[in-house]
C-alpha cells in the first residue's frame, strides 16, 4: 500500500512533462506558421501558404532575386531571423533525450 502514492505522483509528474514539452513543441509550430504567414502577406509574389513550412534560407535566397533593385523591409528581415531562431529552437529541443520521446509519441518532424 505504501507503494501507490508514490506510483500516482510519479505518473503525475510524466503526464504533466510530456503535456508542458507537447504544448510549448505545438506553440512553437504555430509561431512558425505565424511568421510564414506574415511574410506570406507582406511579400505576395513569394507564394507562401500557411500550410506548407519552408526552409528560411530558402525564402531569404528568393527574396534576394526578386528585391535585386531594391531592398528588403527591416521587417521582413526580423521576421526571417525569427524563423531561423525559431526552427534551430524546435529542432534541437526534439534533438533532446528526453523530449525526442514526447516528439515522437505526439508525431512532431523536424522543421
Amino acid at each position: 500500500m505504501g507503494f501507490i502514492p508514490l506510483f500516482l505522483t510519479v505518473s503525475g509528474a510524466c503526464m504533466l512533462f510530456f503535456l508542458t514539452v507537447r504544448n510549448s513543441l505545438r506553440a512553437k509550430l504555430i509561431l512558425q506558421r505565424n511568421l510564414l504567414a506574415q511574410l506570406g502577406l507582406a511579400h505576395p509574389e513569394l507564394g507562401i501558404t500557411a500550410e506548407k513550412l519552408l526552409d528560411p534560407e530558402e525564402i531569404q535566397r528568393i527574396l534576394k532575386n526578386t528585391a535585386a533593385e531594391k531592398s528588403i523591409p527591416q521587417s521582413s528581415i526580423e521576421a526571417l531571423r525569427a524563423l531561423k531562431v525559431n526552427r534551430h529552437q524546435f529542432n534541437a529541443l526534439i534533438k533532446k533525450a528526453p523530449y525526442n520521446w514526447v516528439a515522437f509519441i505526439g508525431g512532431f518532424k523536424a522543421i
